[in-house]
């Protein structure tokens, strides 16, 4: 397995605990109220469950399954590289937004650039069957 595709699936499975975490206090607060700003955490939850482990995980299995170009290169990994960490910058921008509202539009632009330099990476690895 590629290192890129390796650090990508370590920092998924973190982005899932931390999603798991911020979804347990949640759960447990409406079971016994112990904490009524736990409910601040919930577009952390969503967030690290929908980008930062979901996205995350499909990026660094298709840097990793998706078919070699002959020769056995990967294409241009430098935009696979730059995909998955404006991908990451964009999760922590847009948890900053209750600092400032422009995070969140910051953020969502860093995704948005992070699938689209993914697509350009892979298009050329995606082949027909016939």
């Amino acid at each position: 397995m590629p290192r890129l595709s390796v650090w990508t699936l370590r920092a998924a499975l973190l982005y899932l605990l931390a999603g798991f975490t911020a979804g347990a206090l949640m759960l447990a607060n409406k079971g016994q109220p112990f904490w009524l700003q736990v409910w601040s955490a919930l577009p952390a939850h969503i967030e690290f469950l929908l980008f930062g482990w979901t996205a995350q995980l499909a990026l660094g299995v298709a840097f990793w399954i998706l078919p070699r170009y002959p020769g056995g290169s990967r294409g241009n990994e430098t935009l696979a590289k730059v995909s998955i960490l404006l991908l990451n910058l964009g999760i922590l921008l847009t948890l900053l937004r209750g600092i400032a509202p422009p995070f969140l539009l910051s953020g969502r632009l860093c995704e948005v650039l992070a699938g689209i330099l993914f697509v350009l990476h892979a298009w050329g690895r995606i082949k027909p069957l016939y």
